[in-house]
């Protein structure tokens, strides 16, 4: 374990491992690290790796205020503590910090996201999205950490019976005890769709990955995932946009390393 000192003076601890160019993962919602962890491993055999916990996870400090520049600030401090440039991986809302840091002239040598959560195939979003930020912030303010969380899962697709499963499941305090980060999600992801206007900043080469399996009956943010990563890759100078086959959210890290590895190589 390591550790990094923001410019706000926030901790953020991480786990290098491996040899070679750097790389640093960027994890998504609810995840403190752990979700990458197999990930890093597989990676590592290619590529030194940072994978670092986002501000309010795991052993990272965080802040009285949601500011998405300062996450962008920790991103940069990782890539600074990596040598000063590196390559970058964001899953899911992690993607879209990536994104944004990249924008923002953060030293990215070459960027690859999966899976943003971004919607852009349903005309109610915006408002579906603003109802969930204003519920969020309540229920946060309120200390409603649970509240907080089942939103989240609420706008995710989850059905009753899914919220009974889970909050019936032994990791439920797990997932409440990182209930506040998931305003720190909701800032990287903006008002719900892909930040077209921003995008045309970023420079870099940008691998733009989704995957194929959706189950039955998938929320609607996950059957959108396509046409987001779409409009995305579309929104980019320098994009290259794939499917990994037989893919879901949380994609197999063999499937994974090799696309990667190609990519960063280049």
């Amino acid at each position: 374990m390591g550790y990094v000192t923001s410019a706000d003076g926030t901790v953020i601890a991480y786990e290098r491992g491996g040899n070679g160019p750097a790389v640093v993962l960027v994890g998504g919602g609810i995840d403190d690290g752990t979700e990458n962890a197999p990930l890093a491993a597989a990676l590592a055999e290619h590529f030194t790796v940072y994978n670092y916990a986002r501000r309010g996870r795991g052993d990272s400090g965080d802040a009285s205020t949601v500011d998405l520049a300062r996450e962008i600030e920790d991103l940069a401090a990782l890539i600074a503590e990596a040598g000063g440039s590196a390559h970058v991986y964001g899953v899911s809302s992690g993607g879209a910090l990536a994104l944004e840091a990249a924008a923002a002239g953060c030293s990215v040598a070459r960027l690859g996201v999966y899976e943003v959560p971004y919607n852009i195939t349903d005309s109610d979003w915006p408002r579906q999205w603003r109802n969930y930020v204003d519920g969020l912030r309540a229920a946060l303010a309120a200390g409603r950490r649970g509240d907080a969380v089942e939103l989240f899962m609420r706008v995710t697709g989850a059905s009753d019976a899914d919220l009974a499963g889970l909050r019936a499941a032994p990791f439920w305090p797990a997932l409440e005890a990182m209930a506040h980060t998931l305003a720190h999600d909701a800032a990287a992801l903006g008002d719900g769709r892909p930040p077209v206007a921003r995008l045309g900043h970023v420079r870099q080469p940008t691998l733009v990955l989704t995957g194929d399996d959706r189950p039955a009956g998938a929320a609607k943010w996950i059957a959108a995932l396509d046409a987001a990563a779409d409009a995305v890759a579309a929104g980019l100078p320098h994009a290259h946009r794939q499917t990994l086959k037989g893919q879901g959210h949380v994609a197999d890290p063999h499937a994974v390393v090799p696309v990667l590895e190609r990519f960063f190589n280049e």
